[in-house]
């Protein structure tokens, strides 16, 4: 019985011992290779004393030898945490101390990288790189843990303060595979390109799918639009899952010039893809089917667009996946009619376990079910996504906008406070708001409103350039202000709280 995170692993390896499994165009691995590989780091960490639901951070390429960790973590009965490639040493230092994370598994370079954070670290038992890992073991036959233990955390950015881990039972993350795998008729002849991060749930939901079907999986790091065309053909990859800036890069590219007979399916999450875009990907890819979907961090998957209603509602959310309730409620707590704007409520088995030693945010979020009839639906808890929604006539949702200040690039979500504290370590300014503004290609970027200090005053562009290449220096690119102007206030409401819907409306 698969319960555990490496148990499709495990059976797949006696399955189809010999059938490539996971490739990052470097190193390929067989299912009885990566089962193996998995085994050695589950051993490794077994015999330095992990225990059950310790943090294994997992600071690495995206590789193959990602893929090797995340099952040796579950292996070993630990709680595997994603560190993004592209994030800066004071982002890993944070996610290290919130996590407690006991060891940290990264690479030569960017243990480099990162000098001196892992020594302020007081959980931390141990840095090791991928090769601490080198021969093959085997998977336990046997594990304490069971379906309902956590297996992983994936940092997220919340309204306030820094981001924060959502955690996820071994039975969330099979049960997202299998949903999603339900929806897409996704098998084991099926070969998709990976090329989201797997510190993104959407990323990682697409290795999880794999391994439990026996199917391939293909790393692939994005540079340039040619690059993924080229793996396409020449792998014939049946799946690509991507975000909207992906698919504006990729539908101006030579994706209409290569043939791509065997891709029967995209995947699109992380916001709504511009409409001219959608366009061009549907000429350039006549046989493969368009799933639009959407997603929260907390639940993996919500909805889905079934491509048949593609040309009918091609700006819907689309409809609840399989064994997912998706309801929308009004602010008094009541159900909405269509027509009215609400706030989309998930309920079903990929409902995370809530945010990590965080016990009042995963109550403002986590909820018990708003509508229970005495028949125990009182005692389940539900997440509240934070975005307003409403329904149609014929019941698909359509997507109104955020109820906080949260700011959404490239499927990102990004903190307004995040960006303010590293605009203010500039030293250039007195004061900051951080807010979002549209996008064609990335759905938000960033806007930073700025008061400057006394010295900086009369030269706006000095200034301006100056915020954004110390942002440059600190945060990864999609965090970074696209738009500094400078105001003589920030705005407050009567709280004394920033007014950032006033700033919104300023644009």
């Amino acid at each position: 019985m698969d319960y555990l995170l490496h148990h499709p692993l495990a059976r797949a390896a006696q399955q189809v011992p010999d059938k490539e499994a996971v490739s990052d165009g470097v190193t390929t691995r067989t299912y009885t290779e990566l089962a193996g590989r998995a085994g050695r780091v589950a051993e490794r960490l077994t015999d330095a004393g992990l225990e059950r639901g310790d943090r294994v951070a997992l600071f690495l390429d995206h590789n193959v030898e990602l893929a090797e960790t995340i099952f040796g973590c579950s292996g070993a009965g630990g709680v595997f945490v994603p560190v993004g490639q592209t994030l800066y040493p004071q982002q890993v230092q944070h996610i290290l101390r919130d996590s407690g994370a006991r060891v940290l598994v990264t690479t030569e370079e960017r243990r480099e990288a990162l000098g001196d954070v892992p020594d302020s670290c007081s959980d931390l038992r141990a840095v090791w790189t991928a090769s601490d890992f080198e021969g093959m073991g085997a998977l336990p036959d046997s594990c304490a843990s069971i379906s309902n233990d956590l297996a992983a955390l994936l940092y997220t950015s919340g309204s306030t303060g820094r981001p924060k881990g959502v955690m996820f039972s071994h039975g969330n993350l099979l049960a997202g595979s299998r949903i999603v795998s339900d929806y897409l008729e996704l098998g084991s002849t099926d070969r998709l390109a990976g090329v989201l991060p797997l510190s993104f749930d959407y990323g990682l939901n697409q290795l999880i799918t794999m391994v439990d079907h026996g199917g391939y999986f293909r790393f692939l790091n994005f540079v340039f639009p040619r690059d993924i065309v080229k793996v396409l053909e020449e792998e014939q990859l049946t799946g690509l899952a991507g975000v909207p800036p992906m698919w504006a890069l990729l539908a101006h590219s030579s994706l209409a010039k290569t043939p791509l007979p065997k891709l029967r399916y995209i995947t699109n999450s992380g916001g709504a893809v511009p409409t001219r875009v959608l366009e061009l990907l549907r000429k350039a890819l006549p046989n493969a089917e368009v799933y639009l979907m959407y997603g929260l961090t907390e639940a993996f998957r919500s909805t889905y667009l079934p491509p048949s209603e593609l040309d009918k509602r091609p700006t819907s959310m689309g409809k609840a996946i399989p064994d997912t309730e998706i309801m929308v409620v009004s602010e008094d707590g009541t159900p909405c009619a269509p027509g009215e704007i609400g706030e989309l409520v998930h309920r079903g088995p990929t409902v995370g376990l809530g945010y990590w030693q965080r016990p009042e945010e995963t109550a403002e979020r986590y909820h018990p079910h708003p509508f229970a009839r005495g028949d125990g639906h009182g005692a389940e808890r539900v997440v509240y996504s934070g975005d307003l929604v409403k329904l149609d006539e014929d019941g698909f949702l359509h997507f109104v906008g955020r109820r906080d200040a949260m700011i959404k690039v490239s499927g990102y979500r990004i903190s307004p406070s995040e960006i303010e504290e590293m605009v203010f370590a500039s030293g250039l300014v007195k004061q900051a708001a951080a807010i979002g503004i549209p996008d064609e290609t990335a759905g938000q970027v960033v806007k930073v409103f700025v008061v400057a200090l006394e010295d900086e005053l009369g030269d706006d562009t000095k200034l301006q350039s100056g915020i954004v290449d110390y942002c440059a220096e600190h945060l990864p690119n999609y965090m970074v202000p696209r738009f500094v102007e400078v105001i003589d206030a920030v705005p407050k409401g009567a709280s004394g709280k920033v007014d950032y819907p006033a700033l919104k409306a300023r644009g």
